[in-house]
């Protein structure tokens, strides 16, 4: 039997280093408040050094105590498994209440442990910090593999620490709380995927957590992707012990990010995901086992859970991608594809329901990229309880390389850990007045944004014409990109899909970052624009902002019933290399915008086109006869450098980032596709800028 006590780190990270080789054996909308704070600049300014202190410095505690495998019985019977991680001196929890950080956790509490443990005992051993600084350092120029070391030189910049439950925040003094969602790891039930059971279940942990002897009852929540999204749900309910939360990389809005953005499908992530989950949720409660409290009954009970819901969602993916006609979808599926299901009101938070101070960190092209900088916006708290840092990087490393270092920000785990001191201790230690929207801007720096868009980017048309720019002879049809219309007669430019997205930076973003580390399909869509028209203004003569979301509006004619448009914003470099910075997608036949949720600029065009994206409003196209389709971009922060120039591509394609389910593809046929260049019907992109933008010639 394992013992329930632990007497330092170290000891604590060499156990379960035991308990790791064990398993590996086992098979298996309201305004936004007003501030007139003066923050302190990107890098934390006189506060930031305190905070750093306070992460790296001596601790009050020199140890851990962890609890392992406790149930947690919901108001419906279902038993929830958590670990209890208790701060300690020389091996003892010391007497006291004190503030918990909660973790919901969706791929087992178990592998957190176990890889929590292999750093405690890397921290333990001294060798942590010093292999974290040698990675980050590593860099070979010109090796074509750039894209690693921009994930190897985040290494030092606390991502690791911040995204687990690292276990120094227990020897800082708070109790820390891993819990597995119901139906996932080793707890009991069916798998809700951010469903309201869900969400009500979070709010009763929290409230259990506040009733222990060893909480003080302020509880934060805290995580990264998945966690980051349940640490966001765990506001819906309000429950009272909630008072911060730090969440990494996470989403308020999963279906506009990735499930079905533009009534596309993100199957490059979203189906090895569920895979993923639904692999792990079958390994049994191990912990329990090697702790003593392995219970049969309850086991019993898990594993009748697990064999009744063994692949939650999968059905779904297999009928989506099946069913030729919409009477052939099941019931399960419709809830994709009708916006006032149940399941598709779970994949979205409630923003108006934050009302505890929340951090958030992100990146432009992270899978989840698309909705973080209007779920700031939206939080109704002021900018002292609110904050936002995107990077540009993926999913896999959010672009934060460098942070801790002069000029940069705070590392990631001083910054959470700084966080949590003010919100759950009461620390006035600055943090509120740290910047609250700090950004990476594409092609530029590190910087802050007092707002998003910026006051002085300015929504500007500029539209699409058959002119050759000269500078993309690769791309299947070269035109130009003005501000004026400079089309003169009705001219159809042919497009059909292909698979060249796969060496694109849209297969970099939907796999995480994974492809991103070969630089020549990330950084240059060259090879992609093979099979995509392309549009290029001319040389910019002066660094020129591209500040928020973006949206391109095309006039199509398709050869079916139905088609399927994505479009990119590129920033494109004198020696001719093109960087895609924004992208979008949309199916014709679902093009039906929702005026009451949709954004317009100044000028009237679109800047946030919102899709009912329902079944039931569908319109199928007529062969022959033009539509217009008004395409969402991503919103970006990007800085366009003197002598570059902005390219807009149109493709009829873009796996693997997403797929249309097969009733928009069998209507399609697959067919070749027609964008009209019509100087009495013209296509454009509505794009933020700081200043006019020459035409290409």
């Amino acid at each position: 039997m394992m013992t329930a006590r632990w007497r330092t780190r170290r000891s604590a990270g060499k156990v379960l280093v035991i308990v790791a080789a064990v398993l590996a054996g086992t098979q298996f909308l309201a305004p936004m408040a007003v501030s007139d704070t003066a923050f302190t600049g990107i890098d934390g300014g006189p506060y930031a050094a305190d905070w750093t202190a306070a992460v790296d410095g001596p601790q009050p505690h020199n140890g851990i105590v962890p609890d392992l495998a406790v149930p947690i019985t919901m108001s419906d019977g279902v038993v929830l498994k958590a670990d209890v991680i208790h701060p300690a001196d020389n091996g003892r929890v010391p007497d006291g209440r004190r503030p918990v950080i909660l973790q919901m956790q969706g791929y087992g509490k178990l592998p957190l442990l176990v890889g929590e443990a292999v750093l405690s005992a890397a921290d333990g051993l001294g060798i942590k910090q010093p292999l974290e600084a040698w990675a980050a350092s590593l860099n070979l120029p010109g090796a074509g593999v750039d894209g690693l070391f921009d994930l190897t030189r985040q290494l030092d910049s606390g991502a690791l620490e911040a995204a687990a439950q690292d276990w120094a925040l227990a020897e800082a003094g708070y109790t820390l709380v891993q819990v597995d969602t119901r139906g996932t790891g080793t707890s009991e039930g069916a798998w809700q995927v951010f469903g309201d059971r869900e969400k009500q279940d979070v709010a009763e942990v929290v409230d259990w957590i506040t009733r222990q002897s060893w909480s003080d009852g302020t509880v934060g929540a805290m995580g990264i992707s998945f966690t980051a999204i349940t640490a966001l749900e765990a506001t819906d309910r309000a429950p009272a012990g909630l008072k911060a939360v730090f969440a990494y990389e996470g989403s308020a809005d999963i279906f506009t990010d990735i499930a079905g953005p533009g009534a596309a499908v993100g199957v490059g992530f979203l189906v090895p995901w569920l895979l993923g989950v639904n692999a792990l949720k079958m390994i049994p409660d191990v912990t329990a086992l090697l702790v003593g409290k392995f219970d049969p009954v309850q086991q019993a009970r898990w594993l009748r859970d697990r064999i009744a819901d063994p692949l939650t969602l999968v059905d779904m993916v297999v009928n989506g991608y099946t069913a030729m006609t919409p009477d052939q979808l099941t019931a399960r599926t419709r809830e994709l594809v009708d916006p006032n299901s149940g399941f598709r009101r779970g994949l979205k938070t409630d923003i108006t329901r934050i009302q505890v101070p929340t951090f958030m960190v992100g990146a432009w092209f992270d899978i989840f990229g698309t909705t973080p900088a209007d779920t700031f916006d939206a939080i109704p708290l002021p900018r002292e309880q609110k904050k936002l840092i995107m990077g540009d990087g993926y999913h896999l490393g959010s672009g934060v390389g460098g942070f801790g270092h002069p000029g940069l920000p705070p590392r990631l785990d001083v910054l959470q850990r700084a966080w949590f001191d003010h919100w759950l201790r009461g620390i006035d230690n600055g943090i509120d007045r740290f910047t609250p929207m700090i950004v990476r801007q594409q092609g530029g720096g590190w910087t802050d944004a007092p707002e998003f868009p910026r006051a002085e980017a300015v929504y500007r048309r500029m539209y699409l014409d058959d002119i050759p720019s000269g500078t993309s002879p690769g791309s299947h049809y070269d035109g130009g990109l003005s501000a004026d219309p400079r089309q003169v007669a009705v001219r159809d430019l042919t497009v059909t899909p292909a698979l060249s997205s796969l060496c694109g930076r849209d297969a970099a973003r939907i796999t995480a970052g994974a492809t991103a580390i070969l630089d020549l399909c990330t950084n240059d869509s060259r090879v992609w624009e093979n099979d995509g028209l392309s549009f290029t203004s001319g040389p910019v003569p002066a660094p020129t902002t591209v500040s928020g979301p973006i949206a391109v509006h095309l006039n199509v004619v398709e050869d079916a019933a139905d088609g399927y448009w994505v479009a990119t914003v590129n920033d494109v470099a004198p020696d001719g290399v093109s960087h895609e910075i924004a992208t979008g997608q949309l199916v014709a036949s679902m093009r039906q915008i929702d005026e009451d949720a949709g954004k317009r600029s100044p000028n009237g065009d679109y800047t946030e086109p919102h899709y009912f994206l329902d079944l039931g409003r569908r319109q199928q196209t007529v062969p022959g006869v033009p539509v217009t389709l008004d395409i969402a971009l991503t919103p970006i922060e990007a800085v366009l450098q003197p002598g570059h120039r902005l390219r807009i591509d149109v493709y009829a394609s873009n796996f693997p980032k997403a797929l249309p389910p097969m009733i928009f593809l069998a209507d399609s046929g697959l067919k070749p596709e027609h964008l009209r260049l019509d100087p009495d019907a013209p296509s454009w992109v509505n794009i933020p800028l700081t200043a006019a933008i020459p035409a290409g010639s």
